[in-house]
């Protein structure tokens, strides 16, 4: 592998959008309750799996980006494709060594089948129908790796599972408006995603906390703007723009799951990372 310059390498892998991956497992931890010094290894290792899944995105789409994206990584010659490919397989390797050597075999087990959920969607299920449910169980797993150190498997699963269903939606809506970020699309297809995002935000802000409340209103608020943005003119910098504030907002969603699970600190702590997100997408793509 030659050698990659550290700007082309944080473009790779989208490296500030990996700022709405840890508050994932943070919400199944809490949800769990199994919050603790273990949660930190398991962020990490998700960290690292968010990473090669960009890499691989874009080795599998470099023909196409080429017609479409010029300027990325590796139809630009910045980066070549068998050195994205080795920086996707390596972090693969690394996420899961982290995730057992944090939280033991279970968690092990379950960032494999994460990281088998990453690289289908990547190589076979993005441009099918299924596309949009592969990239949500992606998220569904990411949230239930933060329930693996629980003593009881399938308690804490279960736990964690309307936390888990909760950031899969988001996922599934933000995956259907980033097939249009290319071409544009109709203005039913973000009306549809912003009516879905403000039920989930509903959903979430009804449970009792003020905190959980404020930050599903916050969430709503940025993302549902730029949806709305969106259904007004759905050019495709306004589909861009929606999918990217998609991606930043997300920590706001995972704040509020993570406060309603009793975790209030920590769910701010996990929501403080959106307004950071979103001044680092401005210097970085996080699509």
């Amino acid at each position: 592998m030659g050698r990659i310059a550290v700007r082309d390498l944080v473009e790779l892998v989208r490296m500030p959008a990996a700022l709405s991956v840890p508050g994932d497992v943070v919400a199944g931890a809490a949800a769990a309750g199994v919050l603790g010094r273990r949660t930190a290894g398991l962020a990490c290792a998700s960290v690292c799996l968010y990473w090669a899944g960009m890499a691989a995105n874009d080795w599998a789409d470099r023909h196409v980006d080429a017609v479409e994206r010029p300027g990325r990584a590796i139809p630009s010659g910045r980066v070549s494709p068998g050195a994205a490919l080795a920086v996707a397989a390596g972090l693969t390797a690394g996420g899961v060594s982290a995730a057992a050597l944090a939280a033991g075999p279970r968690a092990g087990a379950l960032a494999a089948a994460l990281a088998g959920a990453v690289w289908t969607y990547d190589l076979a299920a993005k441009d099918t129908p299924a596309g949009p449910a592969v990239m949500a169980l992606c998220r569904v797993l990411d949230v239930l790796l933060g329930a693996a150190p629980g003593g009881r498997a399938g308690g804490a699963f279960s736990a964690a599972m309307p936390a888990a269903l909760t950031v899969g939606a988001h996922t599934y809506l933000l995956t259907l408006l980033s097939r249009r970020e290319v071409s544009g699309s109709g203005p039913h297809l973000p009306a549809g995603t912003l009516a879905a995002t403000l039920a989930l935000a509903s959903a979430v802000g009804r449970r009792r906390g003020w905190t959980q409340n404020a930050l599903a209103a916050w969430y709503a608020a940025r993302f549902g703007l730029a949806q709305a943005r969106a259904a007004a003119d759905p050019s495709a910098p306004n589909i861009r723009a929606a999918v990217g504030s998609g991606i930043t907002t997300l920590p706001a969603l995972q704040g509020a799951l993570t406060a309603h699970a009793g975790a209030e600190g920590a769910g701010l702590a996990v929501a403080a990372a959106a307004p950071l997100a979103g001044i680092l997408a401005t210097k970085v793509s996080p699509t």
